[in-house]
């Protein structure tokens, strides 16, 4: 037996679960957060560095990059006067894998990021306030949108709705609802900032409920919570692979109203289970 350590998956940004989001000046910890547990590293320009230093901390970025570092980077938003330094410095930059834009309000901010990037860079909208998520279709819809996610904390206070899940549940089932109609993978969900598994378990589980289909962190104690509960259980996976089985058996002959939707299912839970190396349990 192989005495070699597990290597890391790399999980498609398309279906990724955790998204690590870590200050642009904490450089000193991007080697290590690019290698632990996170589907996908989000280097922090926006609220983790303080203006003083958003320059420097945008340099600390790109001599990651030119060191061979990859990883995502929330920008700052476009209403402010650091956007045009992030884009066009981040502009076809190798190891650049797309941008997270804070506090989208509008569409037009977020093809204006794509376009300034180069017309080829994913974008994820960061929508964090109550006019983002009633234009949640019309940005979904914009050029260069990849994902949608959820800024929960300037939310709450744009709003002054509390943390429940009573709260959360209509502007998370806004961007579920407004990634289906652009035919986007479920959202990006905010994080939590609790410590402990079981409040972490269980707003992944509300999460996932509402249709999300990733979650930002800030710590990297929380990936393992993460990763598991946005992942297909292996009884799923297990049921998933023996119905395909049995359907492919049978010369994929449609019985009933149901074989359709529960192949669909039974495809996509299979789809993700091999993409996180989830092992199927039969009971």
């Amino acid at each position: 037996m192989s005495n070699s350590p597990k290597q890391k998956l790399e999980v498609p940004p398309e279906i990724s679960r955790s998204w690590l989001l870590l200050s642009a000046r904490s450089t000193d910890k991007f080697d290590s957060a690019r290698a632990s547990r996170t589907d996908q590293l989000i280097l922090d320009l926006e609220d983790g560095v303080d203006p003083n230093y958003k320059n420097e901390a945008r340099e600390d970025v790109l001599e990651w990059f030119a060191g061979g570092g990859s990883a995502w980077v929330r920008i700052n938003p476009r209403s402010t006067e650091f956007w045009a330094g992030d884009v066009d410095n981040l502009a076809g930059v190798k190891g650049l894998q797309g941008v997270m834009l804070a506090k989208t309000e509008y569409p037009e901010e977020v093809s204006e990021s794509f376009e300034r990037l180069g017309g080829n860079t994913p974008v994820i909208p960061l929508i964090e306030s109550a006019l983002g998520i009633e234009s949640a279709v019309t940005i979904a819809k914009a050029k260069g949108v990849f994902r949608l996610a959820f800024g929960s904390g300037d939310y709450r206070r744009d709003t002054g709705t509390e943390a429940s899940d009573l709260a959360m549940a209509y502007p998370r089932s806004r961007l579920t609802t407004a990634s289906a109609i652009a035919g986007l993978t479920g959202p990006i969900d905010g994080p939590t900032v609790s410590k402990s598994h079981p409040v972490i378990r269980e707003q992944c589980e509300t999460a996932v409920s509402l249709g999300l289909t990733g979650k930002l962190c800030l710590d990297v104690n929380q990936l393992p919570v993460i990763n598991e509960c946005l992942s297909p259980p292996p009884a799923d996976v297990g049921w998933a692979r023996d119905f395909i089985a049995e359907f492919d058996a049978r010369g994929r002959i449609v019985r009933d109203g149901s074989d359709l939707p529960r192949l669909k299912r039974a495809e996509r839970i299979d789809h993700l289970a091999r993409a996180f190396g989830i092992e199927p349990v039969r009971y």
